[in-house]
This record gives C-alpha cells, sequence and structure tokens, in this order.
C-alpha cells in the first residue's frame, strides 16, 4: 500500500518550525511496511490544500495529513479534505462533550466560540480522541481510499498515531511487519556496510538497511510474515549474526534503548558510580546521564571545568601540566578523569577536554580536536579524536564518543 504525508501549514514554509511530524510518521509508516513515494508541505491557502489533496488521493492509497485542525480561520485541512472527498460536516457530540471537559479542567475554563468549529467532522468519519488537546483526529474512508487526519502539535500527534492510527493501519496489511534495530557505536556507516554488505545485497525477507546518526549507526532489520512469531523467527538469526560480526560495537538491539540508557544499564549490572569532568562540552555528558529514568542509582557528580582555574580547582589537575602540555590534552585529561573520581567518590569518570571553535584553534591544535580520558580504578584510558563540523557539531559527537568511552571502559573491565 502506498502512503502519502502532506504537512499543512505557512510556518512550515517559512521555516519557522521544524517539520518533525514528517520524520516521525515517515519512520513508522517505513515500520509498517507501507511504500512512502511523495511528501508535501502546503501552506494555509484552501486552493493549494485542495490540490494537494486531490494529487495524493489521486497517486495514493492513503493519505495523512497533519496540523490546521485548530479553532482559528485558516485551520482549513478538515474542511478542504471533507469537500475534496465528498462529506459534509456534522457535529459530534462526543467530541464537543469532550471539548467542555478539556476547557472546564483549564486554567481559562470560558470556551470560546471558534473553539466549536472543532466538535464539526466529516459525516461517516472515524473520530479519534484527542486525550492531549481540543481537536481530535479522523479517518475518512471513500472507497479504497483513506485520508487520516492529525493535529500539528507533536505532543498530540505521536500519542494519536501511536494509540490509535497504528492499530488501523495494521488491520489494512493481509500480513504483519516486524522489525528490530541493532544499534552501534564507535564504528563509521561506511564501516558497518562494508561488513554487512553480503547480508544487505542478499536481502529478500527480512530486509536489512542502515541509519548514519551522529557517532552511531542504527541498522533496522524488517520482516513480513502471517504471524508475529514466525516474523520475529526469520529476524532473530540476521540480528545473531550482525551481533557476531560487529562485536561489542553494538550496544543495544532495542529500538527504545538510547546510548546513555545503555550505559546506566551497565552501571547498575555491575555497581558501578559514575562522575563527569567536562570542559568544552559544558555539561551535555551528564545532561545524557540523568535523562535516563535512575540515574541518580550511579551518578554521583558533574563538574563543569571550562576555565584552567576551575580544573585545578575542582579537579585537582597540576598547574605544571596545564603549562607544560595545554588544557586540550591527553594529559590534562588523564589528571581531570582521575580527579574526578576522586572528588565525586566514584568509581568511574569520563573527562572531555577539547577545541570545539570557531576560534581558538592552531596548526598544532586545529579546531575539533578532542581528548577524554576515563579512570575506573588504577586504570585510565585516554583517546583521542578530530572532530569535523561546526561547533554545535564537535561537541555533540564528542557526547557520544564519551558516553561510549564509558560503555566500552566497563566491558573491557568485566570481560
Amino acid at each position: 500500500m502506498v502512503v502519502e504525508v502532506i504537512s499543512v501549514g505557512t510556518e512550515l514554509l517559512l521555516g519557522n518550525i521544524v517539520n518533525t511530524n514528517a520524520r516521525y510518521l515517515a519512520e513508522e509508516c517505513a515500520l509498517l511496511g507501507l511504500t512512502m513515494y511523495n511528501q508535501t508541505v502546503v501552506g494555509d491557502n484552501r486552493g493549494r490544500l485542495s490540490e494537494a489533496v486531490r494529487t495524493a488521493l489521486d497517486r495514493s492509497d492513503i493519505v495523512i495529513l497533519t496540523g490546521g485542525l485548530g479553532p482559528t480561520e485558516d485551520d482549513l485541512t478538515k474542511e478542504t479534505c471533507a469537500e475534496v472527498m465528498g462529506f459534509p460536516l456534522v457535529e459530534d457530540s462526543r467530541t464537543r462533550d469532550r471539548i467542555t471537559e478539556y476547557f472546564k479542567n483549564s486554567r481559562h475554563p470560558e470556551i470560546p466560540g471558534n473553539n466549536w468549529k472543532q466538535a464539526m467532522v466529516p459525516e461517516g468519519a472515524l473520530v479519534l480522541d484527542n486525550h492531549n488537546g481540543t481537536a481530535p483526529g479522523l479517518i475518512l474512508e471513500k472507497g479504497q481510499k483513506r485520508a487520516i487526519l492529525l493535529p500539528g502539535p507533536p505532543d498530540e500527534l505521536i500519542p494519536l498515531f501511536a494509540g490509535q492510527v497504528k492499530p488501523y493501519l495494521q488491520k489494512l496489511r493481509p500480513e504483519v511487519i516486524v522489525s528490530q534495530m541493532v544499534k552501534i557505536c564507535g564504528v563509521g556507516e561506511s564501516k558497518v556496510e562494508e561488513e554487512l554488505i553480503d547480508l544487505i545485497d542478499r536481502q529478500t525477507n527480512p530486509t536489512i538497511a542502515t541509519y548514519a546518526k551522529t557517532g552511531e549507526v542504527h541498522v533496522r532489520i524488517t520482516a513480513s510474515a502471517s504471524a508475529s512469531e514466525t516474523a520475529e523467527k526469520l529476524i532473530k538469526p540476521v540480528v545473531k549474526e550482525i551481533k557476531r560480526r560487529m562485536g561489542t560495537a553494538v550496544y543495544t538491539a532495542r529500538a527504545e534503548e538510547t546510548l546513555e540508557m545503555a550505559v546506566v544499564r551497565l552501571l547498575k549490572k555491575y555497581e558501578l558510580t559514575l562522575a563527569t569532568a567536562e570542559s568544552c562540552t559544558g555539561g551535555l555528558v551528564a545532561g545524557r546521564i540523568v535523562n535516563v529514568a535512575g540515574a541518580s542509582d550511579v551518578f554521583h557528580q558533574g563538574f563543569v571545568t571550562y576555565s584552567n582555574k576551575a580544573k585545578r580547582k575542582l579537579l585537582d589537575v597540576s598547574k605544571s601540566t596545564i603549562k607544560k602540555y595545554g588544557a586540550v590534552s591527553k594529559e590534562t585529561a588523564k589528571e581531570m578523569a582521575v580527579g574526578g573520581a576522586f572528588a565525586a567518590d566514584s568509581d568511574l569518570c569520563v573527562a572531555v577536554t577539547g577545541i570545539a571553535g570557531p576560534d581558538g584553534g592552531t596548526e598544532e591544535k586545529p579546531v575539533g580536536l578532542v581528548y577524554m580520558a576515563c579512570c575506573l580504578g588504577d586504570k585510565v584510558t585516554v583517546e583521542r579524536y578530530q572532530f569535523r563540523g561546526n561547533r554545535s557539531k564537535v561537541r555533540e559527537q564528542s557526547v557520544v564518543r564519551a558516553l561510549d568511552l564509558v560503555r566500552r571502559t566497563i566491558l573491557e573491565n568485566h570481560k
């Protein structure tokens, strides 16, 4: 089945907001085994939106529209789609009651008159309850064509799609689609492809696809079968073979687990505690760790030692070390890690110091040069990286490598 996404909103065309909804929907539809050839962004203009809907319905089986379901005059998605598909608008009493209840429980209980517009739905449409807003989701069916209308705010769209639209789409397919993600860190996409090229070249069912992320590569294995259990059996040997080939570079085979979650999981498993000592990353490593629920069980303290004075005062980095080797050096990184572990009374400490740019680089130490160290007991591992990209990119890559260094240090210590 062919699916198409139409994102509605002039603010998207102007670049005022990033279209994260399209990315989310594309990924979810791919996981469902739906084929997507086109995506469209159209402004809040009835004529152009009408043309976009007609074109999409002509070439696709399913059209998913996002945005334009609000109470204002420029919210035209529902009205336009209903007109194109030939459905009159009627009041939905359940939606009206939900709008009343929504405002009753809000800080502003008085209901603006234009909100009642959201209780009008195309006749015969399947109404999807929106538990995070006033605009319901809608599914319109006409012959073999389907239009799915979802609100624009991601915190409304995602729960609606995951809880109600996804099960609906799954029922449209005669077979079951199952996917599993293998996540790899510390190895580039070209290297991963080189290691897996024979598997990729002969793929049929399941299929294998690689996705490059910052500092990571995700490999998605997707199988279709008459039942979930059968699809899972098809996936299992492929996942096993990828793990065998990529070894400890694989940090998880669960789509929902992030790198920081994997690090916290290992810390808990081996009953270890962690501290961070950061210069150029400015606390980003610690921030990723504390994003994980339960991190307080294993994370002791984060030090942001941006200045040389802070490195000396908080981490006991020797003044002579900084003078002789510089703040960005393997020697300083090592002392930061050792000092951080001692100051925080933690089992491990990962330290990061570098030149994020755009200024501050020299021929000897160019922008993008980063040293990081991880201390565990008497052993300190120091690594040197030369990252490319702007300041934000250098810092982002540094965070990923630092987290992976912690992960690898734990694994090497518990072989």
